[in-house]
């Protein structure tokens, strides 16, 4: 049983710190060396990495999607998709896609005269499921190894971390107060139940001698 409890407790927080990890948002330095637009087939299982348009009229398997290619400090290439969030999840409400490629195409710097850039973005890069980080914004940095604080992350681990440790002392108290006594009360009703089954069982004995002595 307890295999099982802490499987439980293991997949939760696996499943937690996935979802946590994929939503909260991060910033990459980078140098930003492309845009461009391409058609998408998206599969049923990897459409949940996509954004679902706001247009329902959209295609939502075979569309457009805008891509901004970059490459970071350390020379490994990373390319984001420029998709609106809308009022879905995550809830970052983008709704200026287009602008945003507007700034992003205004970034292209080569490699001779570098311009660094930071992407927010939220999502994950996945080359054997096709899937993209969805940047949220650009902004120019002074160079590639400026340290960006993610205060966003830090502020909504906080409150989770607090979120869960209320409740977890609520749950506590209420364990101490509510549920311990009755299961003392059914531990102890199996234990007299015991006993008295034992007690029977030794008279029975003593009545079994008896006979056999007689």
């Amino acid at each position: 049983m307890s295999y099982i409890k802490w499987a439980i407790i293991i997949v939760f927080w696996a499943a937690l710190g996935s979802l946590l990890h994929y939503t909260l948002p991060q910033n990459d330095v980078v140098r930003i060396v492309n845009t461009y637009e391409e058609r998408q087939d998206l599969t049923d299982w990897t459409r949940i990495f996509w954004s679902v348009p706001d247009n329902q009229s959209v295609n939502l398997a075979n569309r457009d999607v805008q891509f901004i290619q970059a490459v970071l400090p350390n020379g490994s290439a990373m390319v984001y998709r420029n998709e609106d969030t809308g009022w879905g999840w995550p809830p970052y409400f983008k709704f200026d896609t287009a602008n945003l490629y507007t700034e992003a195409n205004d970034a292209i710097s080569n490699k001779a005269e570098p311009e660094w850039y930071a992407i927010k973005h939220y999502g994950w890069r996945n080359e054997f499921l096709s899937i993209f980080p969805n940047a949220i914004s650009v902004k120019p940095v002074a160079g590639p190894d400026v340290r960006i604080i993610p205060w966003v992350s830090i502020i909504v681990l906080t409150l989770l971390a607090a979120l869960f440790w209320a409740i977890w002392v609520r749950w506590r108290r209420f364990r101490r107060a509510r549920i311990d006594p009755v299961l003392e009360d059914v531990e102890g009703g199996f234990e007299a139940m015991g006993d008295g089954i034992a007690r029977r069982r030794s008279r029975f004995r003593r009545w079994l001698d008896s006979r056999k002595s007689h």
